[in-house]
């Protein structure tokens, strides 16, 4: 399991910013005002040869009526009690301030490793005057600025080094399988369903279950661990800690599973949410199948299904190769189909293609649409193979590595997965030189 890494501090210092440096996108909501950012957001940050989870939280407040804020104050050391390791950030223009000392105080209660991140510190002649937060006692000083990036290549190489790297499955390990979606849409019943009793406690109210359940069960001659996790809600309706706990569970879980099933209402359909949980599960590399639960409650044709599929797709962009079954777990309609998609998809994920094969089919693809020319002269891949990796891997090795465009990238992985499947498995294609 790959590290997780958490942003706290108090409002506004810089953490939704940093955050999305890290990750590569503006995927936090950033604004003046105190508080905006409630929910937890989630992205993988890529350095080097490692990669790890970081989670940007909300700003802790002092002194609100608001039932967010105080939620929010108490994730620090509940909730963060997950973290590998926490990133306390504070802001050098402001200076020190009575919140952060007790944000600082909430930091130590988690006793969790700590590095204290002074942000804004644009100059070298800036961090000169950072010296009365190295008060607060914590060893490890970075001095960054979330808005140009300085500094955060140093503190990234300390991240790296002090979290868990990705651990190798043991062969003999079960296939784990992580039940993921929004609240409300099925998972616990899906899992009873499966496991042919009431191991989740099912009801019709939002947000029942807080911690993923973990159970063996059996199925076309193979076991799987199955995980039933919390539901993952569109937005920071949250009225609990328990609530925050139970999100940062069920993202463990993504990371754990070998296999990402996620559940959709029919009802309700493919929403920005589910799309966060399909992209996290496919930064990890997970498999992935799409379930449309409840289905007998759809008015439909001849085509309903077939619209609904290609209205989901249209939605999915590049990301075709993921499987979508439409179920009713209360009618018992196709869910042991599912099953029978899991374990393929679970296979596809172990697959391994020889070189020859590849080199047969890809090379012979690649002359009859050569990648191109760069500075006059031909662009030409010579050998193809797949590397010793966790999950689908391939190396090409070429003249011209850096001048492939992505839509030829494209073509070969689509040529990859025409000519050996790899059915609801992100693969990676890596470019070398010859």
């Amino acid at each position: 399991m790959a590290g997780l890494v958490c942003i706290v501090g108090r409002p506004n210092v810089g953490k939704s910013t940093f955050f999305n440096r890290m990750v590569g996108r503006k995927e936090a909501i950033i604004d003046n005002q105190s508080g905006v950012t409630r929910d937890n957001k989630y992205g993988t940050v890529e350095w080097k040869d490692q990669s790890f989870t970081l989670m940007d939280t909300g700003g802790i407040v002092q002194g609100s009526d608001d039932v967010f804020e105080e939620a929010i104050r108490k994730q620090v050391f509940q909730g963060l009690e997950r973290a590998d390791l926490l990133l306390f950030m504070v802001d050098l223009q402001t200076g020190l301030t009575g919140l952060d000392q007790e944000v600082a105080d909430l930091v130590r209660k988690t006793q969790k490793p700590t590095f204290l991140i002074i942000n804004k510190s644009d100059t070298p002649d800036k961090v000169h005057f950072g010296g009365e937060f190295h008060g607060l006692g914590f060893k490890e000083i970075f001095n960054i600025s979330s808005e140009t990036g300085t500094g955060t290549g140093d503190l990234l190489d300390a991240i790296t080094d002090n979290i868990p790297r990705e651990e190798e499955r043991e062969e003999k390990g079960l296939p784990k399988i992580a039940i993921v979606g929004r609240p409300n849409v099925g998972k616990s019943s899906m899992t009873n369903m499966l496991l042919g009793y009431e191991r989740s406690i099912v009801t019709p109210k939002a947000g029942t279950t807080r911690d993923p359940v973990n159970a063996i069960m059996k199925g076309f001659g193979q076991e799987f661990e199955l995980l039933d996790t919390a539901g993952l809600r569109k937005k920071a309706k949250v009225r609990d800690d328990l609530e925050f706990y139970s999100v940062l569970r069920a993202v463990r879980a993504i990371e754990d599973a070998d296999v990402c099933v996620l559940m959709l209402d029919a009802q309700q359909g493919l929403e920005s949410q589910d799309m966060n949980i399909l992209h996290l599960a496919i930064q990890r590399k997970k498999g992935v199948l799409i379930l449309v639960n409840k289905w007998d409650l759809v008015e439909k044709d001849k085509d309903t299904s077939k619209e609904y599929e290609k209205a989901i797709r249209a939605r999915l962009g590049a990301i075709q190769y993921i499987p979508i079954l439409f179920i009713s777990v209360h009618e018992k309609q196709r869910v042991h189909k599912a099953l029978e998609i899991i374990q393929k998809i679970y296979e596809e994920r172990k697959k391994r293609v020889s070189t020859s094969k590849l080199n047969d089919l890809l090379l012979k693809k690649i002359n009859e649409r050569p990648p191109g020319m760069e500075r006059g002269k031909q662009i030409k891949i010579k050998y193809v193979t797949q590397l010793p990796t966790n999950t689908p891997t391939f190396a090409f090795f070429c003249n011209f590595p850096k001048a492939l465009k992505s839509s030829y990238k494209r073509f070969l992985e689509n040529q990859l997965r025409k000519g050996f499947d790899f059915q609801g498995v992100p693969i990676t294609l890596v470019f070398r030189k010859k």
